[in-house]
């Protein structure tokens, strides 16, 4: 089992719920694909430095697990296709 980091930016525009729920989503498709998930670290909304999608600011919220080495690309090929993520980056740490 290998460690990540993902740093993900969903939409500023969701409701608290819906973040709640979309923060939760992603911590259960973590573990289902054999991954433990060890924190979840919720920086809240910040502007960005340069216009995404025409929008200011998003709520970032950054995963640390374990998982085996095809887990991420699963989890990225899901965000990729997903409304409410505006960008996303998993690095494997050492």
């Amino acid at each position: 089992m290998n460690k990540y980091e993902l740093l993900t930016i969903f939409s500023a525009s969701l409701s608290d719920e819906q973040k709640e729920a979309a923060v939760a989503k992603y911590t259960k498709l973590m573990e289902e694909n054999g991954g433990k998930v060890t924190t979840v670290n919720k920086w809240g909304v910040k502007k960005f430095a340069y216009p995404i999608d025409y929008k200011s600011e998003g709520y970032y919220v950054l995963f640390e697990f374990e998982a085996k080495p095809e887990a991420p690309a699963k989890i990225n090929a899901l965000m990729n296709i997903d409304e409410a993520v505006m960008r996303s980056l998993c690095l494997k740490k050492n």
